[in-house]
């Protein structure tokens, strides 16, 4: 910067700013939070060096992952935006699965609803009911259509447990 405001780091490390300070483009002055967390976590001598170390294109980037990685570790320290990423991917699972099985409930009603073709034969064939032959007739299906066979088991189930998926989040809140 090197004119009248320092940029946010000069201003907390209480240097002068120089023209070339390689902090200037990224933590302005406006903002001293985001120097100031990314400082408390990483260093202003660790985040200078990796800001050498990479392109200009890719610094702006860098700043961004580093930020949210800070806040991150502030929030937990103890896994920091790997919490936050597992958490995600925890719910990302548990809504396929919700997902499967809502597809699999569907195609059994689909296939219970339809019609039944009469054969050519002159005598009428009586067809007996099997609720094992349905579900393996269901399995078939649904393999064919492409579901995974770990879901087969909830295709025909009518006692799905659903519950409100009530969940705390890594922050401490309860999410719907």
């Amino acid at each position: 910067m090197g004119g009248n405001s320092p940029c946010a780091s000069c201003k907390l490390l209480r240097r002068r700013c120089a023209k070339d300070c390689i902090f200037a483009p990224y933590f302005p002055s406006d903002d001293p939070h985001k120097f100031a967390i990314v400082h408390k976590v990483f260093g202003a001598s660790n985040v200078s060096k990796m800001l050498q170390e990479l392109p200009i294109h890719q610094r702006a980037d860098a700043v961004s992952s580093l930020v949210y990685e800070a806040n991150a570790r502030v929030r937990d320290p103890v896994y920091g935006c790997v919490g936050a990423i597992s958490y995600l991917q925890n719910q990302v699972s548990q809504l396929q699965m919700q997902l499967a099985v809502a597809q699999a409930e569907i195609l059994c009603i689909q296939m219970q609803n339809e019609p039944v073709i009469p054969t050519p034969h002159h005598h009428q064939i009586i067809h007996h009911h099997h609720p094992v032959d349905d579900h393996e007739k269901s399995s078939s299906y649904l393999l064919q259509n492409g579901l995974p066979q770990q879901y087969l088991n909830f295709a025909s189930s009518s006692n799905v447990i659903h519950d409100s998926f009530k969940r705390e989040s890594i922050f401490g809140d309860i999410i719907s």
